[in-house]
């Protein structure tokens, strides 16, 4: 789209002032999550549309089709689509808005590295997440814009997939003739912790046999069996033992070299199975709407082939119908021609048949792969995107998109401040030009190591007949050890001490720094380095981060912690989640945990109960986010000696550049105040999304990070119910 410089008000009308249309409550099937379906039923009167506290992500980290899944819900609700599998947006009829900023070329990396600049994104922002890198258009994977291809090399189209390089190959390589042989494919999949995986595949030989009809159990944890269709539940899937790579296998000896594999949004069912065909034909394609919309396979079997398909009276979908379907209509196509699909007019058909069908339904609109302009175009609303004139993206040519290109940062920020009112769904995109690999990479590992230096303490004098065994056990009780030294370069012995957690050091220092010690006054403090210098301030931001306010850690949690716990819930209010960490080898406990509760001073009552002197833990309030756990556990621990320096970078001009921090520290806290000032402008009850996209090059690739929330999302009016979530029953828990 050529940017509009001046537009004149003809051109938003379709855009003021609408709003998302509401949707009717209803009740959610996966048990993971049945207690929030139970609060939500208990609060019938709530007018506020609000987010929970907890994540169900595994360690933290949202894939890009999963942030679609909750924008789409966010414009049509449950009406239409299935519960986002990762979070939880309650009383989704009364958001008034969606907003979403992109800050693109930042990444997690840059805003830890830059902490204490971004002030209100942290403050603002309860709800925190990791995105993996992101693919060739970032933009078009969380809007669920699909790529056109018909028939063509597979490979090809799929570079824009982050995991392409483990899709196995057909070994399909002969030459492609009149004669070659067609299968019907259909896949059925699940929602699982890592997006979604298949649960079922059909194969259909040309002349209508089931060559292949196989259940497939996920290799990881199901939180949506997505029955309504896929029409697979729990006790259907329990039995079954066929594994992803027993099907792989399987189609490679099945399928001659020279097979065209015929599919509805066949992209989708090769992605499930991870496998690589080069010759396909796609149906949703062959018979293509305007502007690169799909027709549902329902429509194209009853107005092509005369049958009925998918009928509501069953349980899901019959796969093997559905692949002998695509089928009949790519043969269809094959012998009359694109003339004769033109004469049918389908489009108005098509059109006819939504008109006579209420518009809310779940017939009317219900599709895993529909993107959001879609959904907004289903309500009559458009979407609203705001970029600069470089920044091409499939997005900015879409039909029900309304782009506004602009010349620089600052112009973006400007029409964002008028244009935002006017439309229910705003993308707001600015863009910063990226570090060079060099710098990227020294900032990586300083951010390692400031980590591992703000988790070390260096605790002494101590005397020389000190009991060390006493005095191990004393340091381990405040958290995980990574790693313990006895410093004799002193005149008196001290200890070196390096903990897995940031909360374990900080509780060591304020339980220790002063006291007396095996006969000894010892001091407990961080190594002094130019990279802790600021550790004080650090730390105490930190804590006033919106995600860590109601949040406690604790040290020298038992086994039996968990049963005890639920025994006297009763005077722990608002409790929403444990977190019990485990070792990924032994799969036992570390001996702490987090408490998660609604409000920071139910927190605060708790952390006095269970230090007191009846329980006996030690304990603070967190540190460290649930995400923010996951990405430093990732990292590789590095250290160095206190006082080397870290090795600078190779030329002048980038050793300058990192001397002279005031360019990206100055950039960080200008963009904050202006997102900062946009976001007080938005009206109450809007979805807004920061989303930090990540970078990805051939130097490497950092990831992303996601902050998000309602605007005046109030939680004095939430009643306070006791949920308890142990490390098994909650997904992504950190272990």
């Amino acid at each position: 789209m050529e940017p509009e410089r001046k537009r004149s008000g003809s051109t938003l009308k379709k855009g003021r002032k609408r709003r998302l249309i509401p949707s009717k409550v209803v009740g959610a099937a996966e048990a993971t999550r049945s207690h929030w379906d139970l609060e939500e039923k208990q609060q019938p009167i709530a007018k506020k549309a609000r987010l929970s506290t907890v994540l169900f992500a595994e360690n933290c980290e949202v894939t890009h089709g999963q942030l679609c899944e909750l924008l789409k819900y966010a414009v049509l609700g449950k009406s239409s689509f299935p519960k986002p599998s990762w979070c939880q947006l309650f009383h989704q009829n009364h958001l008034k808005n969606v907003v979403v900023f992109i800050l693109q070329g930042l990444s997690q990396l840059h805003f830890y590295k830059f902490y204490l600049e971004f002030g209100f994104l942290r403050k603002a922002f309860k709800h925190k997440f990791r995105m993996p890198p992101p693919s060739s258009d970032f933009l078009a994977d969380i809007i669920g814009l699909q790529k056109k291809q018909i028939i063509g090399n597979l490979p090809k189209a799929m570079e824009g997939f982050l995991d392409c390089e483990n899709f196995v190959p057909t070994k399909c390589n002969g030459s492609v003739t009149d004669n070659s042989p067609l299968f019907g494919l259909d896949c059925e999949m699940c929602l699982t912790s890592k997006g979604r995986e298949l649960t079922r595949i059909s194969l259909v030989a040309e002349g209508g046999g089931c060559v292949m009809d196989e259940l497939v159990k996920p290799d990881n944890k199901i939180v949506d069996y997505l029955t309504s269709f896929s029409g697979i539940t729990k006790k259907i899937l329990n039995p079954v033992t066929t594994k992803l790579k027993d099907v792989q296998r399987r189609l490679k000896i099945l399928l001659p070299p020279d097979a065209v594999l015929v599919g509805h949004s066949l992209d989708l069912d090769l992605r499930a199975l991870k496998m690589i065909h080069p010759y396909v034909i796609d149906t949703s394609l062959l018979y293509v709407r305007e502007q690169g919309r799909r027709f549902k396979l329902k429509f194209l079997a009853k107005a092509i082939l005369g049958k009925d398909i998918q009928c509501p009276d069953r349980l899901g979908h019959d796969a093997t119908e559905d692949a002998r379907t695509t089928l009949e209509l790519a043969r269809y196509f094959l012998k009359y021609g694109p003339k004769k699909i033109a004469e049918l007019n389908l489009e108005a058909l098509f059109s006819y048949q939504e008109s006579q069908e209420p518009r809310n339904t779940a017939e009317g609109v219900q599709r895993l792969n529909t993107s959001v302009l879609e959904c907004l175009d289903s309500v009559g609303q458009k979407l609203l995107f705001l970029t600069q004139e470089a920044d091409a993206s499939a997005l900015s040519s879409s039909k029900n998109c309304q782009t506004i290109k602009c010349l620089s940062n600052k112009e973006v920020l400007e029409q964002a401040r008028v244009e935002i009112p006017l439309f229910p769904f705003s993308i707001v995109q600015f863009s910063f030009e990226p570090f060079s690999p060099n710098l990227t990479q020294e900032m990586n590992k300083r951010i390692k190591i400031k980590w591992t230096e703000m988790s070390t303490v260096y605790a002494g004098p101590f005397n020389k007949n000190c009991n060390l065994s006493a005095l191990k056990r004393l340091f381990k009780s405040f958290g995980p050890v990574q790693l313990m030294t006895l410093v004799l370069e002193t005149h008196q012995p001290h200890l070196c001490i390096q903990y897995e957690v940031l909360e374990a050091a900080q509780l060591a220092i304020e339980s220790l720094d002063g006291v007396l010690v095996e006969g000894s006054c010892i001091k407990v403090q961080r190594p002094v380095t130019e990279l802790t210098l600021d550790c004080d301030t650090l730390v105490n931001e930190l804590e006033q981060d919106s995600e860590n306010r109601g949040t406690i850690y604790l040290s020298g949690v038992s086994e039996t912690f968990k049963e005890h716990l639920l025994q006297h819930c009763s005077i722990f209010l608002g409790l929403e989640a444990m977190i019990l960490p485990k070792d990924l080898k032994s799969g036992k406990q570390k001996g702490y945990c987090f408490l998660r509760f609604k409000t920071f001073g139910s927190a605060q009552r708790a952390l006095n109960i269970l230090t007191g002197k009846d329980w006996k833990l030690r304990g603070r309030h967190a540190l460290t986010p649930r995400h923010l756990h996951a990405w430093l556990r990732g990292l590789a621990r590095e250290s160095r000696l206190p006082g080397v320096r870290v090795i600078p970078p190779s030329s002048e001009q980038e050793a300058w550049q990192m001397l002279n921090v005031d360019h990206p520290k100055i950039a960080a806290w200008h963009w904050g105040r202006k997102i900062e000032k946009l976001y007080h402008n938005l009206c109450p009850g809007t979805l807004c999304l920061i989303l930090l996209p990540g970078t990805k090059s051939t130097h490497g690739s950092l990831s992303g990070l996601g902050l998000m929330g309602i605007k005046d999302e109030e939680e004095s009016t939430i009643p306070q119910t006791c949920v308890c979530e142990s490390a098994h029953h909650l997904p992504g828990v950190i272990s």
